[in-house]
């Protein structure tokens, strides 16, 4: 039971009173959300047009669905029915949405400067937000979005950000997905680091090497691992790397093997190392291809921070593990600034996700 004295503007300002199961949780990690889709006093009403589902979400989908759209699309219309949101029970995680202000709280629009009408993408994990569904469209799986007509809650405490002008709407959609990557990466590096990317061909890698790169310069060296041939062909075509390889995070001593020949020789531990691969037991192989005294960001939904810890505990790497949070003050203008800045990237994004061009 929330207690009395709870003060009810921050329960409306976090959403707590949409919780259903467990009664006073937060909406995130609670079981089921109230999802009546009509906007009640300080909430703000979405009209969506598509959800973008997390890598690590959308690839355990395919694979339980074994990529059969129509299963999917009952597979997510089911989580989303029975939890008044699209939190994978799996994963743990969510996506981001895409959509129109239909319904605007006035503190909430004054907030981010909205009006009724305006297209937002939420910088809020779907896990956090109540959704109604009334049915999906079409799926997409180069860009793990989903046409759908629907209704979402946002309360005051939400993070959203509007959609620009000037880049393609799906190509601003991934990026955004993904924009505190980036962001935290150029906190963390320093000139001079040596920085070990896993998982650099995926959207959040390109983002982070080309971050790493502005905040390098050419003082540091960039260390990009990649699994998939055709996703180390585009990090090799985005010429900000210092070392490519191709090798399998999830075979630790064997990935510590091929950096070790990749780097010929020379010191190959990591001052800092980005972990964003999107599938499961990675951790060991991010831990042993950093310094003992290094830093550590595990920015993947796919992360077991729990054997993160044992497993830096095990090998007596006093490393310094940071939590990814998609959450930066800069609402995704580090993100979409590289876009701008790396012609390259957006070549290589455009070519992936299909983009459109539009820019609604």
């Amino acid at each position: 039971m929330i207690p009395d004295f709870a003060n009810q503007d921050v329960i409306r300002s976090l959403g707590i009173h949409r919780v259903i199961e467990p009664e006073g949780a937060l909406p995130q990690p609670a079981w089921r959300l109230d999802n009546t889709p009509k906007a009640w006093p300080t909430e703000t009403l979405i009209d969506v047009h598509a959800l973008h589902i997390d890598s690590a979400s959308f690839t355990q989908i395919v694979q339980e669905c074994h990529g059969d759209q129509e299963r999917m699309k009952e597979h997510i219309l089911a989580i989303v029915a029975q939890r008044g949101k699209m939190h994978n029970p799996v994963t743990g995680s969510g996506g981001v949405l895409i959509g129109t202000v239909e319904v605007l709280d006035e503190q909430f629009g004054k907030a981010h400067g909205l009006a009724i009408g305006d297209t937002i993408v939420s910088l809020t994990s779907l896990s956090w937000l109540p959704l109604f569904l009334e049915r999906i469209d079409a799926i997409h799986p180069a860009r793990c979005e989903l046409e759908v007509q629907g209704k979402a809650i946002f309360f005051r405490s939400n993070p959203l950000a509007k959609l620009p002008q000037d880049l393609p709407r799906d190509m601003v959609v991934v990026t955004l997905d993904v924009a505190g990557a980036p962001s935290r990466v150029s906190a963390l590096a320093q000139p001079g680091q040596r920085v070990t990317v896993l998982g650099a061909g995926g959207t959040a890698g390109m983002l982070t090497l080309c971050a790493l790169r502005q905040r390098l310069g050419s003082d540091g060296e960039i260390i990009a691992v990649e699994y998939s041939d055709k996703a180390l062909r585009d990090v090799a075509a985005l010429g900000v790397a210092d070392v490519l390889v191709q090798g399998n995070a999830t075979r630790p001593l064997e990935l510590v093997e091929r950096v070790q020949q990749a780097c010929k020789g020379r010191d190959y531990l990591a001052d800092l190392a980005i972990n964003v691969v999107n599938v499961p037991n990675t951790e060991f192989a991010t831990i042993l291809l950093t310094k003992a005294e290094g830093r550590i960001l595990f920015f993947s939904m796919a992360t077991s921070f729990t054997a993160a810890a044992l497993g830096a505990e095990g090998m007596a790497r006093q490393v310094e593990m940071h939590i990814g949070n998609g959450y930066m003050p800069d609402h995704g203008a580090v993100a979409l600034q590289l876009l701008r800045d790396y012609p390259a990237l957006r070549a290589i994004f455009n070519q992936r996700f299909g983009s459109s061009g539009r820019q609604e």
